[in-house]
């Protein structure tokens, strides 16, 4: 269920009044601005303006309205309660007192504490359904809030080609390149390329799903054939049907299947009777696994027949997967070689495609592979840019964020919020057959690439306002963030934001320049102050060899912007392995001296043997020998 469906199942009656309205944040968190009716044209894009009422309408209307509210409900609830144990124990008191009256009258003061207690009952009744109420509402405002947030906040971005290689550069430093290969260890080994995906995407003469997607109806739904790979006789193909939801998701309905059976199965001749027997065989008729795969062939099918659909457009790319094997918390793909191709049969005299295939064969038989030189030029469109998307699970740690947003807002990449290779595919093969463009086509007629000094002054600004918006809902909220942000070095941005925890002198140098916190976390240069230098040190700046000199030159360095100082060094990141020869070091030197040691005893033996009584000398030197042999022999060298 779609959450504007959920919000307005869980709304409470008496409260409708107070919750988000999310249906008013969409409205204004629409990505292409202003749309006419007609063509579905955005008039206008998405500004400052547009950003700053967005946030506006979240944090001081919505945001207050629901913790105000919150906060009053509470407090009632909290009085309610205390009055009822006060009139808990008053009538508690009465009862002891009254034990040794009359019997008549204590039978009427019984009646009348029943009633007490009856109607003490029904408000306790009252106070805990609207304690249960009330932290419902809590948790479907914060699930508002948290949707109407990850909305506003897009990961997918287009990349000229001269900033490849510095994209790919700064995702490695983070996340290692997935490496897909279905073929045998064996038969892999060599320079492996990067996969190519080819889409198949399905519509009707009509385009009804591309308008849908377009004008984004709800509910907008997308058929494709997807493979990796030339297309051969054992490929698996994937059949997939998604359609889109409100918070950017999609429900997704996925069948494998043969090259041989794709034609029989879109006609609807074939229903996956083969698969369906083994299933059956291996875990029963009414298993749960026969029953999905029932649902999902004949969902297909049926959707299939009810828009007469049938394969349009191809969408062929060359993938990069950027992931930590087994953590899919923060998945990057990087799509290159971007081409699209007609794959329709609309035009009887001269069709792309054979209406008898389900395919082009004169692309998948003789193997063309990109840039596809042999195709018509009206029947193929090449992107000029390489299209990267993130997907950020919740979950990952604060610091993947950080970098993710600081590539994001850097001048590598061009920000195209809801981009979909199926409509960009059709409005640039099919525009004599459509009435409605995306808002993202006049943004090929430019160029995308930004001056790098622009792109960091604009960041520099734009952690400025985030700060200060910071400080505003932290007042608000009645928190202090432990978060500040400081210009970096070389930023336009004069004035900073500091949200503080101590003393207002606390971080302050001795000439008033702010000193950040070096325990931080956060993704900025360091701010030192100067100091006049006199006598030697003005010559040799790093003659000290003082622990605290050292410890300011070390803070002293000043990293490029987008270079965080590591953790620790790469040598400690694995265990040491010691490999034997190394813990015989020293037995191989001391056998080496022993060596040397026979050698120099047997000259001097030979030298003082040979000498004769007259010759003092040799016998002189054969005596320094032996000495020397002897200190050798016994390890006074080591």
């Amino acid at each position: 269920m779609r959450f504007g469906k959920t919000l307005q199942s869980c709304v409470y009656a008496p409260w409708s009044d107070k919750y988000i309205d999310y249906s008013k944040l969409k409205k204004l968190l629409r990505e292409d601005g202003d749309v006419s009716a007609d063509s579905c044209i955005p008039t206008k894009d998405w500004t400052e303006e547009d950003e700053g009422a967005f946030v506006d309408e979240l944090v001081n209307v919505q945001l207050e309205k629901v913790n105000a509210f919150h906060n009053d409900t509470y407090r009632n609830l909290r009085d309610r309660t205390t009055d009822c144990e006060v009139s808990l124990q008053v009538l508690a008191a009465s009862g002891t007192s009254e034990i040794d009256m009359d019997a008549p009258v204590a039978a009427a003061t019984n009646s009348i504490d029943d009633e007490a207690l009856l109607e003490m009952l029904q408000r306790l009744d009252s106070i805990t359904k609207e304690v249960s109420e009330l932290e419902k509402y809590s948790r479907i405002n914060f699930t508002g809030f948290l949707k109407a947030a990850k909305k506003h906040d897009r990961r997918r971005v287009w990349v000229h080609p001269e900033n490849l290689l510095e994209v790919k550069t700064y995702i490695l430093r983070h996340l290692p390149v997935l490496v897909y290969n279905s073929q045998p260890f064996r038969a892999a080994e060599g320079v492996q390329h990067d996969p190519r995906i080819t889409s198949l995407y399905f519509d009707n003469p009509g385009f009804s799903l591309y308008t849908d997607k377009v004008s984004k109806t709800a509910g907008a739904s997308s058929v494709r054939l997807r493979w990796f790979g030339h297309l051969d006789s054992s490929s698996e193909i994937h059949l997939e049907k998604k359609t889109s939801e409100e918070n950017s998701d999609s429900d997704e309905t996925r069948v494998t299947i043969k090259d041989k059976y794709v034609q029989d199965f879109i006609t609807g001749r074939y229903k996956m009777e083969k698969l369906l027997n083994k299933l059956k065989d291996r875990h029963g008729t009414d298993s749960d696994v026969v029953r999905r795969l029932l649902s999902d062939v004949d969902a297909l099918q049926s959707f299939i027949k009810e828009h007469e659909l049938q394969p349009v457009l191809r969408a062929n790319y060359a993938r990069t997967a950027f992931q930590i094997p087994g953590d899919d918390r923060v998945r990057i793909s990087l799509d290159t070689d971007v081409v699209f191709l007609r794959e329709d049969s609309f035009d009887q005299e001269r069709p792309c495609r054979d209406p008898s295939k389900w395919h082009r064969t004169d692309i998948d038989t003789d193997e063309t592979e990109f840039p596809f030189s042999n195709v018509r030029p009206g029947e193929i469109s090449r992107f000029p840019y390489a299209l990267l998307e993130i997907k950020v699970r919740d979950g990952a740690k604060r610091k993947t964020h950080e970098w993710v947003g600081d590539l994001m807002s850097s001048h590598l990449v061009k920000e195209s919020p809801r981009f979909s290779k199926f409509v960009h595919g059709v409005a640039q093969l099919f525009e004599d057959h459509v009435n409605s463009f995306p808002f993202w086509l006049s943004d090929l007629e430019t160029d995308i690439r930004r001056d790098p000094g622009t792109a960091f002054q604009e960041e520099q600004e734009k952690k400025a306002k985030h700060a200060e918006e910071e400080q505003a809902v932290g007042s608000f909220m009645g928190s202090r963030p432990d978060r500040s942000f400081t210009a970096a070095i070389g930023s336009p941005v004069t004035k900073s934001v500091e949200i503080k925890t101590g003393p207002a002198a606390a971080g302050m140098g001795n000439n008033g320049v702010e000193i950040p916190d070096s325990d931080g976390d956060e993704h900025q240069a360091e701010v030192t102050t100067t100091r006049n230098s006199h006598g030697l040190q003005s010559f040799l700046p790093s003659f000290s060899g003082s622990r605290y000199s050292r410890s300011r030159q070390k803070h002293a360095i000043q990293l490029p912007h987008g270079v965080r100082e590591p953790g620790r060094l790469m040598k400690d990141t694995s265990p040491v392995q010691v490999e034997p020869k190394v813990w015989l070091a020293n037995q191989r030197t001391f056998v080496k001296w022993q060596h040397i040691s026979v050698l120099l005893a047997a000259l001097s033996l030979s030298l003082y043997n040979a000498a004769g009584d007259q010759q003092g000398v040799a016998r002189s030197l054969a005596i320094a020998y032996t000495v020397i042999a002897t200190m050798i022999g016994v390890g006074l060298p080591s």
